[in-house]
């Protein structure tokens, strides 16, 4: 009986830790990027860095409490320009800031809700720095779900850009932009008829 006991109360366990697991989801993302550490750094912690990889248009105030806007449609109507009202939670010069992070539009039942990024930097070798990216805080099923596939592969993309970044260049916004407020205008008068 009791040899029988230990590998019930085994298995038992490892449910019971395979189901927190599943729970408690956490996106990570790392890329290493040919630039120095404090060049990354403003990459991330100013509006004139951020637009060179992430995203056209910016709010950013990198201090506990500080904003961390991040305007993927700046002709969007307050609240649905992308990553409206998120806020630096922690910021170490140069290593780690985090902050908080919403859903796409199209995801309305998540999108009122907050889940939390790290992002960590860290030398890694000459004139080069590593990236590591934790999203957590996630729900589960329904729109958390989508929510979580789609920052699985957006969060991917990000550090790209940012690598192609300090390879390439900065990403130039004015043909998206041109396009985005045409359709943008469009959206707009289709709610003043």
């Amino acid at each position: 009986m009791r040899t029988l006991a230990a590998p019930l109360l085994l298995a038992a366990l490892a449910m019971t830790h395979l189901d927190a697991l599943a729970q408690d989801r956490t996106i990570v993302k790392t890329a290493t990027v040919k630039a120095p550490i404090a060049e990354v750094w403003k990459a991330w912690t100013t509006v004139e860095g951020i637009t060179t990889f992430f995203a056209p248009a910016a709010r950013i105030e990198p201090r506990p409490g500080g904003a961390f806007e991040i305007h993927f449609n700046p002709f969007a109507k307050p609240g649905m320009k992308g990553a409206d009202d998120m806020v630096f939670l922690a910021v170490q010069e140069p290593k780690m800031l985090s902050f908080t992070w919403n859903a796409p539009p199209q995801l309305p039942e998540v999108r009122g809700q907050r889940t939390a990024v790290t992002v960590r930097l860290k030398p890694a070798g000459e004139g080069a720095t590593e990236v590591r990216l934790v999203h957590g805080g996630w729900g589960d099923g329904g729109q958390w779900d989508k929510a979580y596939e789609y920052f699985d592969g957006a969060w991917g993309r990000v550090l790209a850009n940012l690598a192609k970044r300090y390879e390439e260049g900065p990403i130039d916004w004015r043909a998206y932009l041109l396009q985005l407020k045409a359709w943008q205008d469009a959206e707009d008068a289709k709610g003043v008829k």
